[in-house]
């Protein structure tokens, strides 16, 4: 009997973990048959956990009746030791940067084929931005993802541009074009995008490096998003680097930071 149980205890367990993984960058919003279909669950198992899961926080429901991750699992997420230690070192910086240029600046590091934004600091004379902390974009269409990217493994970058999607009509999703984007990102050490992501936006990021024994190792990206008509994005690369360079210091500073 304790044996039967404990299985069963892992299906479900598996069951309402199929379900959170149903929702990904191109599906952040499910209907409950839709979320059964991903998954593989049987809509009236489904049903179950998912009630289970919106009670908990896990997910929330939308008046349209569709299903979205609840606030619970950022939260959660942000815990992690290595987000919460960069969130907390970083965040004097983004504040620095804010201050200087009144425009919206995040924090990003790399969540397999995704830029996970860590953190943002914006006001009311930022443009829009779609990115919200514990949010993932994919790396090929922002500018902190391709900065992300062009410092990631062989094996990553292939995956990523095997079907990179489009986001926007100004998405580049050419893997030849994307690749020599790449290895101009990694020869100036920084990248733009130009409404990529959301149409009248425009972004810089740099880096932010740690020194380790074996070499520098790129721990995140930082950026900032202007509106698409500025056109001094070459003057708001310095003002990075001055702020990536200071959070690589800091995160070195850091006991227990991997």
């Amino acid at each position: 009997m304790a044996g039967g149980g404990a299985q069963l205890g892992r299906s479900v367990t598996s069951r309402a973990l199929g379900l959170l993984d149903a929702f990904d960058t191109a599906h952040p919003r499910l209907s409950l048959t839709e979320l059964a279909d991903r998954s593989g669950t049987p809509l009236a198992t489904a049903h179950r956990l998912v009630g289970e899961l919106t009670s908990w926080g896990a997910l929330s429901r939308r008046a349209d009746g569709r299903y979205e991750v609840g606030r619970k699992l950022w939260d959660l997420g942000l815990l992690a030791p290595v987000q919460l230690e960069l969130r907390q070192v970083a965040l004097p910086f983004l504040l620095d940067v804010h201050t200087a240029t009144r425009d919206t600046v995040h924090l990003a590091v790399r969540d397999g084929l995704t830029a996970l934004y860590v953190e943002r600091i914006s006001g009311r004379e930022s443009v829009p931005v779609v990115s919200q902390v514990g949010s993932r974009l994919p790396l090929h269409a922002v500018a902190v993802g391709k900065v992300l990217l062009a410092a990631a493994p062989d094996a990553v970058v292939d995956a990523a541009l095997a079907a990179p999607t489009r986001a926007t009509v100004h998405t580049v999703v050419d893997p030849a074009v994307l690749r020599d984007q790449l290895a101009e990102v990694a020869r100036r050490g920084h990248s733009r995008t130009a409404e990529e992501m959301s149409l009248g936006t425009a972004s810089v990021a740099v880096p932010v490096t740690v020194e380790r024994a074996a070499g520098p190792v790129v721990v995140a990206a930082l950026g900032i998003v202007v509106p698409v008509r500025r056109r001094d994005l070459a003057r708001l690369v310095p003002v990075l680097e001055v702020a990536a360079r200071g959070i690589g210091r800091a995160v070195l500073r850091t006991p227990g930071f991997h």
